[in-house]
Protein backbone atom coordinates (compact mmCIF):
# COMPACT_ATOMS: atom_id res chain seq x y z
CA UNK A 1 0.00 0.00 0.00
CA UNK A 2 1.55 3.66 -0.74
CA UNK A 3 1.40 5.78 2.21
CA UNK A 4 1.02 9.52 2.19
CA UNK A 5 1.96 11.62 5.62
CA UNK A 6 1.74 15.43 5.87
CA UNK A 7 2.13 17.05 9.17
CA UNK A 8 0.42 19.68 10.80
CA UNK A 9 0.94 21.70 14.13
CA UNK A 10 2.40 24.82 15.38
CA UNK A 11 6.24 26.05 15.26
CA UNK A 12 8.50 24.22 17.53
CA UNK A 13 5.73 21.44 18.07
CA UNK A 14 8.49 18.68 17.04
CA UNK A 15 7.20 18.24 13.39
CA UNK A 16 10.58 18.09 12.04
CA UNK A 17 12.14 15.64 14.54
CA UNK A 18 9.30 13.15 13.85
CA UNK A 19 9.29 13.27 10.41
CA UNK A 20 12.72 12.86 9.86
CA UNK A 21 12.81 9.80 11.75
CA UNK A 22 9.64 8.41 10.27
CA UNK A 23 11.02 8.86 7.01
CA UNK A 24 14.03 6.40 7.83
CA UNK A 25 11.74 4.34 10.19
CA UNK A 26 9.40 3.67 7.22
CA UNK A 27 12.16 4.26 3.96
CA UNK A 28 9.95 6.81 2.49
CA UNK A 29 11.46 10.29 0.82
CA UNK A 30 11.13 12.98 3.07
CA UNK A 31 10.30 15.70 0.94
CA UNK A 32 10.57 19.19 3.01
CA UNK A 33 9.36 22.27 0.74
CA UNK A 34 11.85 24.59 1.66
CA UNK A 35 14.87 22.45 0.61
CA UNK A 36 13.02 21.38 -2.75
CA UNK A 37 12.40 24.94 -3.74
CA UNK A 38 15.57 26.10 -2.78
CA UNK A 39 17.20 23.04 -5.24
CA UNK A 40 15.20 24.00 -8.24
CA UNK A 41 16.50 27.77 -7.73
CA UNK A 42 20.13 25.94 -7.53
CA UNK A 43 19.68 23.75 -10.40
CA UNK A 44 18.06 26.36 -12.64
CA UNK A 45 14.89 24.65 -13.42
CA UNK A 46 12.37 26.88 -15.21
CA UNK A 47 9.89 26.55 -11.79
CA UNK A 48 13.43 27.16 -9.97
CA UNK A 49 14.17 30.35 -11.92
CA UNK A 50 10.32 31.63 -11.77
CA UNK A 51 10.12 31.07 -8.42
CA UNK A 52 13.60 33.42 -8.07
CA UNK A 53 11.95 36.27 -9.49
CA UNK A 54 9.15 36.42 -6.82
CA UNK A 55 11.52 35.83 -4.05
CA UNK A 56 14.22 38.35 -5.27
CA UNK A 57 11.65 40.93 -5.32
CA UNK A 58 10.49 39.87 -1.80
CA UNK A 59 7.25 37.92 -2.56
CA UNK A 60 6.15 35.01 -1.82
CA UNK A 61 5.59 32.30 -4.76
CA UNK A 62 3.01 31.48 -5.72
CA UNK A 63 0.49 28.66 -4.03
CA UNK A 64 -0.09 27.69 -8.52
CA UNK A 65 4.22 27.64 -9.02
CA UNK A 66 4.99 25.85 -5.46
CA UNK A 67 1.95 22.98 -5.91
CA UNK A 68 3.90 22.52 -9.64
CA UNK A 69 7.15 21.81 -7.98
CA UNK A 70 5.54 19.46 -5.25
CA UNK A 71 3.81 17.51 -8.14
CA UNK A 72 6.85 16.98 -9.94
CA UNK A 73 8.65 16.18 -6.98
CA UNK A 74 5.24 13.53 -5.58
CA UNK A 75 5.78 11.86 -9.54
CA UNK A 76 9.37 10.85 -9.34
CA UNK A 77 9.80 7.02 -8.83
CA UNK A 78 11.02 6.97 -5.12
CA UNK A 79 7.44 8.20 -4.29
CA UNK A 80 5.99 5.07 -5.16
CA UNK A 81 5.90 3.76 -1.86
CA UNK A 82 4.34 7.19 -0.54
CA UNK A 83 6.02 10.30 0.97
CA UNK A 84 6.18 12.14 3.67
CA UNK A 85 5.62 15.81 3.08
CA UNK A 86 7.11 18.40 5.70
CA UNK A 87 6.24 22.19 5.03
CA UNK A 88 3.03 22.07 2.88
CA UNK A 89 0.30 22.90 2.92
CA UNK A 90 0.06 25.95 5.17
CA UNK A 91 -2.57 27.49 4.20
CA UNK A 92 -6.08 25.81 2.88
CA UNK A 93 -5.48 26.87 -0.51
CA UNK A 94 -2.15 24.95 -0.44
CA UNK A 95 -4.21 21.93 1.49
CA UNK A 96 -7.03 22.25 -1.61
CA UNK A 97 -3.87 22.26 -4.11
CA UNK A 98 -2.32 18.92 -2.59
CA UNK A 99 -5.83 17.41 -2.17
CA UNK A 100 -5.68 17.85 -6.11
CA UNK A 101 -2.29 16.81 -6.83
CA UNK A 102 -2.60 13.45 -4.79
CA UNK A 103 -6.21 12.90 -6.95
CA UNK A 104 -3.87 13.32 -10.34
CA UNK A 105 -0.85 11.00 -8.98
CA UNK A 106 -2.93 8.68 -7.78
CA UNK A 107 -4.88 7.89 -10.35
CA UNK A 108 -3.87 4.41 -11.23
CA UNK A 109 -3.27 3.80 -7.91
CA UNK A 110 -5.47 0.68 -6.64
CA UNK A 111 -4.46 1.23 -2.90
CA UNK A 112 -3.04 3.93 -0.84
CA UNK A 113 -3.70 5.93 2.15
CA UNK A 114 -3.13 9.39 2.81
CA UNK A 115 -2.86 10.78 6.65
CA UNK A 116 -2.34 14.18 7.93
CA UNK A 117 -0.81 13.85 11.37
CA UNK A 118 -1.79 16.83 13.92
CA UNK A 119 0.84 17.27 16.80
CA UNK A 120 -1.65 18.99 19.70
CA UNK A 121 0.82 20.83 22.49
CA UNK A 122 0.18 23.65 24.82
CA UNK A 123 1.28 27.24 23.70
CA UNK A 124 2.93 27.59 26.84
CA UNK A 125 5.15 25.03 26.13
CA UNK A 126 5.92 25.53 22.77
CA UNK A 127 7.03 29.36 23.83
CA UNK A 128 9.62 27.68 25.94
CA UNK A 129 11.10 25.50 23.71
CA UNK A 130 11.69 27.83 20.92
CA UNK A 131 13.30 30.33 23.81
CA UNK A 132 15.66 27.87 24.52
CA UNK A 133 16.32 26.10 20.97
CA UNK A 134 20.18 26.10 19.85
CA UNK A 135 21.17 24.88 16.32
CA UNK A 136 24.43 23.86 15.17
CA UNK A 137 26.35 26.53 12.86
CA UNK A 138 28.24 23.70 11.07
CA UNK A 139 26.02 20.56 10.98
CA UNK A 140 22.55 22.00 11.87
CA UNK A 141 21.60 19.74 14.39
CA UNK A 142 18.84 21.02 16.68
CA UNK A 143 18.95 21.16 20.55
CA UNK A 144 17.11 22.88 23.54
CA UNK A 145 18.61 23.59 26.51
CA UNK A 146 15.61 22.74 28.39
CA UNK A 147 15.48 18.56 27.48
CA UNK A 148 17.95 17.98 24.87
CA UNK A 149 20.88 19.76 25.82
CA UNK A 150 24.36 19.30 24.02
CA UNK A 151 26.89 17.42 26.73
CA UNK A 152 29.24 20.40 26.37
CA UNK A 153 27.75 24.06 26.73
CA UNK A 154 27.64 25.65 23.42
CA UNK A 155 29.26 22.98 21.45
CA UNK A 156 27.51 19.83 19.03
CA UNK A 157 27.72 16.75 20.35
CA UNK A 158 27.86 15.76 16.35
CA UNK A 159 30.49 17.66 15.01
CA UNK A 160 31.75 20.21 17.49
CA UNK A 161 30.25 23.07 15.74
CA UNK A 162 29.60 26.12 17.63
CA UNK A 163 25.64 26.41 18.70
CA UNK A 164 23.38 29.33 17.84
CA UNK A 165 20.41 31.43 18.41
CA UNK A 166 18.26 31.87 15.59
CA UNK A 167 17.48 36.08 15.98
CA UNK A 168 13.76 35.24 15.81
CA UNK A 169 13.58 32.75 18.81
CA UNK A 170 12.58 35.20 21.16
CA UNK A 171 9.46 34.78 23.18
CA UNK A 172 7.67 38.22 21.55
CA UNK A 173 8.20 36.76 18.05
CA UNK A 174 7.31 33.09 19.07
CA UNK A 175 4.15 34.46 20.16
CA UNK A 176 2.99 36.31 16.66
CA UNK A 177 4.06 33.26 14.94
CA UNK A 178 1.06 31.39 17.19
CA UNK A 179 -1.14 34.01 15.47
CA UNK A 180 -0.10 33.90 12.04
CA UNK A 181 -0.65 30.06 12.49
CA UNK A 182 -3.58 30.31 14.49
CA UNK A 183 -5.55 31.86 11.71
CA UNK A 184 -3.77 30.34 8.38
CA UNK A 185 -2.91 27.38 9.34
CA UNK A 186 -5.02 25.70 11.87
CA UNK A 187 -8.07 25.39 10.08
CA UNK A 188 -6.23 22.70 8.44
CA UNK A 189 -7.42 20.52 11.32
CA UNK A 190 -10.93 21.30 10.62
CA UNK A 191 -10.24 20.35 6.80
CA UNK A 192 -8.78 16.88 7.12
CA UNK A 193 -10.68 16.02 9.85
CA UNK A 194 -14.10 16.77 7.87
CA UNK A 195 -12.03 14.81 5.01
CA UNK A 196 -11.76 11.67 7.68
CA UNK A 197 -7.94 11.55 7.38
CA UNK A 198 -6.62 13.53 10.44
CA UNK A 199 -5.21 12.00 13.10
CA UNK A 200 -4.04 13.90 16.28
CA UNK A 201 -0.93 12.76 18.94
CA UNK A 202 -0.24 14.13 22.07
CA UNK A 203 2.78 16.35 21.16
CA UNK A 204 3.84 16.79 25.35
CA UNK A 205 6.74 14.80 26.07
CA UNK A 206 10.12 14.11 25.23
CA UNK A 207 11.23 13.00 21.87
CA UNK A 208 10.85 9.18 22.48
CA UNK A 209 7.54 9.66 24.13
CA UNK A 210 6.06 11.63 21.10
CA UNK A 211 7.65 8.86 18.53
CA UNK A 212 6.16 6.50 20.24
CA UNK A 213 2.74 7.63 20.24
CA UNK A 214 3.13 8.26 16.26
CA UNK A 215 4.38 4.55 15.41
CA UNK A 216 1.17 3.63 17.46
CA UNK A 217 -0.32 5.70 15.50
CA UNK A 218 1.09 5.06 11.81
CA UNK A 219 1.47 1.17 12.11
CA UNK A 220 -2.22 1.18 12.35
CA UNK A 221 -2.72 1.10 9.09
CA UNK A 222 0.52 1.03 7.15
CA UNK A 223 3.68 -1.62 6.72
CA UNK A 224 6.90 -0.51 6.39
CA UNK A 225 8.56 -0.58 2.56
Amino acid sequence: MKSEFIFLGPPACGKGTQTTRLAEYLRLPHIDTGSLLRAEIKNQTPAGMEAKLYIDKGHLVPVELVSKIIKNRLSQADCKNGYILDGFPRSMGQAEQLTKINNEINKDVEDYKFSAIYFDIDTDILVERIVNRRSCSKCGEIYNLAFKAPKQDGICDKCGGELTQRKDDTKEIAVSRFETYNNETAPLVEYYKNMGVLETIDANGTIDEVWKRLLDIVEKGITKV
